[in-house]
Parts: C-alpha cells; sequence; structure tokens
C-alpha cells in the first residue's frame, strides 16, 4: 500500500512539474494560423501581416492556413475543437462570429466560451456609400430624414445575410429610428457592383471595398462608423459626430485560441503580437488595407470578444434579423 502511495505521490509531482516545463519550451513546433476565410481577403491580410513577426518573436514558423466555408465557421469550429496547446489558432473576424452566435441557427460550437482572445490584429472602418444619383443625401442626418419620409422605400446591399455589413445596417436602423429594405449579395463586390449601377442606394462597407471607387463620382460617402476618424479619410467625419448616438461599427480581427490554453503561452503570443503591431512595417501594411494595427493583452481582447457578443445580441433581437 505504501508503495503504490508513494507511485502516486511521485506521478502528482511530476504531472504538476509538467505544466511550467511544457511552457517554457513551448513552442517546440511551427505554429497554425488557420484562416476561416479564402485567401486574399482582409482576414487572411491580417493574419498575413503579422504571422512572420509573429514567427520571428516566438523563433518557430507561424504557418497561415485557410480552412474557408460557411460564413468563416468552419474554419473557426475547427479551432473551436483542437488541442489547447498553443500550436492551432484562429485569426477570427470579431463581428462576423458575434453576429452568427446570436443568430437562431448558430454553429456548431459556442464562439462566447469555446476561445479564449489573444490580441486583437487590426481594425477596419466601415463608412455610408450612397449612389450619387439615386441619393440626394449629402451628409448622414439628410440620409435619415429621407429615409423617414419614405419608409422602406431606400435599398441597401450587404454582402449576405448575417454579415458585418448587414448587422451594421441593422444596427443603423435601431439607432436611427428607420427602416430600410434590405438586399443581400453573395459578397461585397455584386453588392458595390449594383450600388455603382444604381440598382440600389447604399451600402455599409469596409474602406477598402469603397475607397477604390470614390473617383468615379458614382457614389458619396457620407460618413465612418467608427468612434473616431479613420485614418485613410481624416476629413470625413463620424455617424456619431453627426448626431448618430451609440453607433460605433469597425470590422475587427483578432488572434484567438482554443479556450483552456495556457496562460504563458497565451501571455507569450500577445506579447509578440504587440511587439509587432509596433513596428513601423506593420503599421503601414495595415494602414494599406484601410485599417490600423491594434495590438492588446490577452484580457482587454477577451473583454472585445464578450463585447461584441452582447452587442450584436441585442441588435439581432431588436431589429429581428434572420
Amino acid at each position: 500500500m505504501k508503495k503504490l502511495w508513494r507511485i502516486a505521490l511521485a506521478s502528482a509531482v511530476l504531472a504538476l512539474a509538467a505544466g511550467p516545463v511544457a511552457a517554457d519550451t513551448w513552442p517546440a513546433k511551427p505554429v497554425r494560423m488557420v484562416v476561416p476565410f479564402p485567401p486574399g481577403g482582409a482576414t487572411d491580410a491580417a493574419a498575413r501581416i503579422y504571422a512572420q513577426h509573429l514567427g520571428d518573436y516566438l523563433g518557430q514558423s507561424v504557418v497561415v492556413e485557410n480552412k474557408a466555408g460557411a460564413g468563416g465557421e468552419i474554419g473557426a469550429e475547427f479551432v473551436a475543437k483542437s488541442p489547447a496547446d498553443g500550436y492551432t489558432l484562429l485569426m477570427g473576424a470579431v463581428g462576423s462570429h458575434a453576429i452568427h452566435a446570436a443568430m437562431p441557427d448558430k454553429p456548431g460550437y459556442d464562439f462566447g466560451t469555446a476561445f479564449v482572445g489573444v490580441s486583437m490584429a487590426t481594425s477596419m472602418p466601415m463608412a455610408v456609400a450612397v449612389n450619387t444619383s439615386r441619393v440626394p443625401a449629402r451628409n448622414v442626418q439628410e440620409l435619415i430624414a429621407l429615409a423617414k419620409s419614405k419608409p422602406g422605400f431606400i435599398t441597401y446591399g450587404s454582402a449576405g445575410p448575417g454579415t458585418s455589413q448587414h448587422m451594421a445596417a441593422e444596427l443603423f436602423q435601431v439607432v436611427s429610428g428607420t427602416r430600410l429594405m434590405h438586399v443581400p449579395y453573395r459578397g461585397s463586390g455584386p453588392a458595390i457592383t449594383d450600388l455603382l449601377g444604381g440598382q440600389i442606394d447604399m451600402v455599409i462597407e469596409t474602406l477598402p471595398a469603397l475607397l477604390p471607387q470614390v473617383a468615379s463620382g458614382k457614389i458619396r460617402l457620407l460618413g465612418v462608423t467608427t468612434a473616431t476618424r479613420a485614418t485613410a479619410l481624416p476629413d470625413l467625419p463620424t455617424l456619431m459626430e453627426q448626431g448618430v448616438k451609440d453607433y460605433s461599427v469597425a470590422t475587427t480581427y483578432a488572434l484567438l485560441a482554443p479556450a483552456g490554453t495556457p496562460s504563458a503561452v497565451v501571455d507569450k503570443l500577445s506579447a509578440g503580437m504587440q511587439k509587432a503591431a509596433a513596428m513601423a512595417s506593420v503599421q503601414q501594411a495595415a494602414l494599406k488595407l484601410g485599417a490600423d494595427a491594434v495590438a492588446t493583452s490577452p484580457a482587454d481582447t477577451s473583454r472585445v470578444l464578450k463585447q461584441e457578443v452582447s452587442r450584436w445580441a441585442d441588435v439581432v433581437r431588436l431589429s429581428a434579423a434572420k
């Protein structure tokens, strides 16, 4: 009996000792950063901006792997159900995942509990854009007045049901007391094409998708959706500056790890992300996308995740979005 007790005690001591050693020696092999969207998009770009610099910091390669499908949920679920050892991470589109979690048809994991926040990566403002020939409004208050005079008459396009573009417009309706008609598309490209052609009246879209079209004169930007003005458009006022209270929306991308990942590993990853975000080359690469490099601590990142889940659940409930 005593011999068995000594064996059990020795095993327990070894188990306790293994945790710190594992954290100290991590990473011992390449780290996989999963992007749940196809190559070339904003999430993919955010991952590739950071991957090399994070790998340099860790002393191991950080390999970007695209697992697209179901609006980002196939890749996200894959990471959520991966071992919590720090070797499989998610570069997630926070707003999209939070919105999907609030929809009646939920993904096969709980976004609010499946991940621990490592660091924010980039934050990309959106803007309200209207077709110049169809919408005479030259600022957001004029757009609101026009929408209230013709409820359900003004059409807005989105990248599809449940996307950030769709829900940004739903939130706009909730806080402005307006009613618009939603026209969903299979992505931002077709929606902007129809905005330029005059088939729809407006969109709320990311700056990289809109900026190349402004010079055509066919669309007019009325305001940016973030709490502060966009670095790429310092002369364009925010919606809050124009009297739309409590309206602040950005498409944000964050590095997430499966829940249960050792805190020492999460802290090391976050430190690498923050060091990368402070580099001029990373800031310039983000700015070219119309975004800002905004790395954060794990605590701050997790707080953003909780806020996004709560906020979009309220918007879905109030708007009855499907």
